[in-house]
């Protein structure tokens, strides 16, 4: 039995989120090597910046659909940095909203997530659409006993489908979740740069 295209997609994209995970735990090889005296100690803090940046860019941008896309009734397909990734729109399973910020302002990806396991960060307006039209039908049948994805308040709010209300208590969280997370891991990279 072969190994199917939903399958290589989920474990490329885990691979690729390993790496990235990989990349924030550098400070903590990058200590333990100056304590071991092989990397001098002073490595620690701007390897721990770098990695915090690289992370934080890297994580969100795994899944991210990129040219060439394909948008079928039922699919859609797009390039990531993990490889090509196909989403069954008729088997979807939950579908939020990452919000990340930087200079230009608020970013915004709607990931979607089938039944297979296989993800995709949309973040074109036709791509959103098809996701709509496909939540809205999901909805449909799940009112004749189907069951119907799950989907979170702002993501609902972002591709039109309820109030925009979500949508701005979505926005602080993820804001105080980036701002405290950062500045907790720098508290840490700083202290182990200070041992």
């Amino acid at each position: 039995m072969g190994v199917t295209a939903a399958a290589r997609s989920v474990l490329r994209a885990r691979v690729g989120s390993g790496l990235a995970v990989a990349v924030l735990l550098l400070p903590f090889g990058s200590w333990a090597l100056a304590r071991a005296g092989v990397v001098a100690e002073a490595t620690t803090i701007p390897v721990g910046v770098l990695a915090m940046i690289g992370g934080y860019v890297l994580l969100p941008a795994l899944s991210e659909e990129r040219s060439p896309y394909r948008h079928a009734r039922r699919s859609l397909t797009a390039r990531t940095l993990t490889g090509h990734r196909t989403v069954d729109l008729d088997r979807i399973a939950a579908v939020r909203l990452v919000t990340t910020f930087s200079q230009a302002g608020v970013y915004r990806t709607v990931v979607v997530r089938d039944a297979d396991g296989v993800r995709l960060g949309l973040t074109t307006g036709r791509s959103r659409e098809h996701l709509r039209r496909a939540v809205e039908n999901a909805e449909r049948n799940a009112g004749r006993g189907a069951p119907g994805p799950r989907v979170s308040r702002a993501a609902m709010a972002h591709l039109g489908l309820a109030p925009g209300r979500g949508l701005v208590v979505h926005t602080v969280v993820a804001f105080l979740c980036v701002t405290v997370s950062m500045s907790l891991y720098l508290s840490v990279v700083i202290w182990l740069g200070g041992r």
